[in-house]
Order: structure tokens, then sequence, then C-alpha cells
């Protein structure tokens, strides 16, 4: 028996497509959440176009955590203590994968490949706060015959400020499929 997974809104894992937004129509705040956390960030990351993405973030008092692919909290770190801490490692992480992609790195559109290992359904709101669960589940194929494996799980805290849905801290780099 195939076990759906669905979320206030959202279409079964099994039916989806990585591209589509999985909220109903009708769900602003779900939908508004997903586009900044799917499309918008994978586009400017494989871009390295910080300035893209610069405004989805509130600045005062971002917290950036790091699980470091633990299962125990007691590994966890503070990685990111502010806004700009995360931005000159994300630009980082950005230039890195820009520079293998034009490399000829990748085997395929690396861009499919992360999408396809997104999945962003869980959005838990309570007024103008909400938590957003992110996970990654793929494998990025290379030219050389191995594979860049994506499998991590991100917490986010997102806060509606201004009438936009931002993101004021997240838990990152956590555990999520045992290999």
């Amino acid at each position: 028996m195939q076990k759906f997974i669905f979320t206030e809104g959202a279409i079964p894992v099994s039916a989806r497509d990585p591209f589509q937004n999985p909220f109903a129509p009708d769900d602003a705040d779900r939908r508004e959440m997903w586009e900044m956390l799917v499309t918008r960030d994978i586009d400017a990351f494989v871009s390295a176009d910080w300035e893209a993405v610069a405004d989805d973030f509130v600045a005062t008092n971002f917290t950036g955590f790091s699980g470091n692919f633990q299962p125990d909290p007691q590994g966890y770190t503070l990685a990111f203590p502010t806004l700009d801490a995360y931005r000159r490692e994300w630009m980082r992480q950005a230039k890195d994968f820009t520079a293998a992609r034009d490399a000829g790195e990748f085997a395929g559109n690396p861009r499919d490949g992360i999408f396809a290992a997104t999945r962003l359904e869980e959005i838990e709101i309570d007024g103008e706060t909400a938590l957003v669960r992110k996970k990654f589940d793929g494998s990025l194929a290379k030219t050389d015959g191995s594979s860049d494996r994506m499998n991590w799980q991100t917490l986010y805290v997102c806060r509606c400020e201004g009438g936009r849905w931002k993101i004021a801290g997240f838990l990152g780099y956590l555990p999520h499929l045992p290999e």
C-alpha cells in the first residue's frame, strides 16, 4: 500500500512535480513561502546571485544554526550569528557550485537535480510566525560517474513583516534519511 503524506493544502508526495508549488491557490501564505524557499532560493544559488534573495531575510537578530548532519543536538553549532555571516558562506558555496558547473563537472542540468531533490510541503503558521520544513533527498550526477548526494533538512523560522514572509533564522544541515 502506498503511503501519501499530506499537509494542509499540499499535493501528495507521489504525485509531485518538483517545479510546481504544491500548495492550493487560495493558500497565499504557504505559496509565498514555497516560492521564496524553493524557486527563488534555487535560482539565486545556481546563479550565485545573493541580491535576488537579499530581501527575503529579516536582518535584525537573524540567527542560523548548523546541525552538522549530526543526530545529537550536542553536535549543533551557532554557524551564522548574523545575516552577513550566512551571506558570506552562501556566496562561497554558490561560487564553488557555479565554478564546478561552468567547468562541466555536472552531468545534465544541476538546477533540475536540485529541484528534484527538494521537498517543501510542511508549513506550520501561527499568526505572523511560521515553521517551515525543507528536505533534500537526491543526487547531482557528475560527468566523472560520481555524484553529489543531497540528504539533509532545514527548519526555517519565517516572519511576516510588512505584508511579506521573510526568513528570520534556521536550523540547517540536519540529518534527513539514514544512509
